[in-house]
């Protein structure tokens, strides 16, 4: 374009002079001050446009290279200009508001492969997040979080609501049943067993075969009394049990010795090796289990996110509602931003500005638009010629 403009510099150079030499009569006169106005334009309009990145010829001539010389004010300018027409909270909001940010995200989020695709990013977040902290640093912070937590909260009274109300609602009773259950088979099963406790506490005096016939009936009434239990859901042994189970839910409650032995259990539990080992494992199994659920596409950890996702999205196009309050948290969220760091985010204009070197960024604003820039200077050569035809012309009139 430099050349176009130049090119049309040159023609009207040559159209001067030729019709300089043939002499400034008739029609010849006419095209000689229209070449000779063109110059003038295209001089002047390539000192103008010159003059906005460099000093022309090289002439230390006032208030020229302005863009090298001035880049900083300009940076400073433009970053006011931006954050007071741009990033003013009223047009943030305005802009927010007309766009129906939520209906848009809704309607893209519905679709398998826009959810598939969430996912995806998220699983790649997570393992990043879990990849990058330490499994040390992690661990402490599951001691403190987690650990301490226990042993500084008293156990008696929370777990004692807990079985009171699982008492309260017979849900125990599938409990008593596995044990009465488990009590009678192991009767049934254990006939020896019985017989040679019962031998063994005999007096030595005894003759074996009395000892035979009581442990016989030991056993058989022993057998009898099991089967009762498990059969019988309004047993005495089974409503003495429920008692029992009622007074040690309230006892640990209540009874400042029962929450002293239930708080002796707890240090015991925690203390215990293999339940140390456990929660020093339980960050690294963990860590594992999500790796391999964020790797593998089928996982049910990725299968519930993306489903989950692609509700949600139906759920934004759909409901008014939602819509709405999800453009309120947006736009709420920008005008927070914008109202507390809007100076912040143009002076990154202003900063970038200020770190370019002179005439570096004159050459990259050149590079932008120095191309609709020299259709200046061709302009300006087409104006002053018919400047330059019609001043001729009215002179000639007068």
């Amino acid at each position: 374009m430099k050349i176009v403009a130049l090119s049309a510099l040159v023609i009207a150079a040559i159209v001067y002079v030729v019709t300089y030499i043939l002499g400034p009569s008739g029609w010849v006169g006419y095209l000689n001050s229209a070449a000779e106005a063109s110059m003038v334009g295209a001089l002047a309009d390539w000192f103008a446009v010159t003059a906005l990145f460099k000093r022309p010829l090289g002439l230390p001539i006032p208030h020229t290279a302005i863009i090298p010389t001035r880049k900083d004010t300009i940076g400073s300018a433009l970053s006011d200009f931006v954050g007071t027409n741009f990033l003013a909270e009223e047009v943030v909001r305005g802009k927010l508001s007309s766009v129906a940010i939520a209906a848009r995200i809704g309607a893209w989020l519905r679709k398998e492969e826009s959810a598939e695709r969430v996912t995806a990013e998220l699983a790649t977040v997570l393992r990043g997040v879990v990849t990058v902290l330490r499994d040390e640093d992690v661990q402490a912070v599951m001691e403190q979080a987690v650990v301490r937590r226990l042993v500084d909260q008293p156990w008696g009274p929370p777990l004692g609501k807990i079985l009171a109300r699982v008492f309260e609602d017979g849900s125990h009773h599938r409990l008593v049943d596995l044990v009465t259950d488990r009590a009678y088979a192991w009767v049934r099963d254990n006939h020896e067993t019985v017989l040679g406790v019962v031998a063994e506490r005999s007096p030595s005096w005894s003759p074996k075969f009395v000892d035979e016939m009581l442990a016989d009936k030991v056993y058989t009434e022993l057998l009898a009394f099991a089967w009762a239990v498990k059969v019988d859901v309004n047993h005495p042994m089974r409503q003495a049990l429920d008692g029992f189970l009622v007074e040690f839910a309230k006892d640990l409650q209540t009874d400042p010795e029962m929450m002293q032995r239930a708080e002796n259990v707890k240090q015991q539990v925690l203390e215990h090796p293999e339940v140390q080992g456990l929660i020093s494992s339980a960050w690294g199994t963990a860590k594992r289990m999500l790796l391999d659920a964020a790797e593998d596409p089928s996982s049910e950890l990725r299968r519930r996110v993306r489903d989950g996702l692609v509700n949600l999205g139906k759920r934004l196009e759909s409901d008014p509602g939602l819509q709405s309050k999800v453009d309120g948290w947006v736009e709420g969220a920008a005008g927070y931003v914008v109202r507390n760091y809007a100076t912040e985010i143009s002076t990154l204009i202003s900063d970038t500005v200020e770190r370019w070197d002179g005439k570096e960024a004159s050459r990259k604003i050149e590079i932008q638009v120095g191309k609709d820039l020299q259709f200046i200077r061709i302009n300006g050569t087409i104006v002053g010629a018919l400047a330059g035809l019609v001043i001729h012309a009215v002179t000639q009139l007068f």
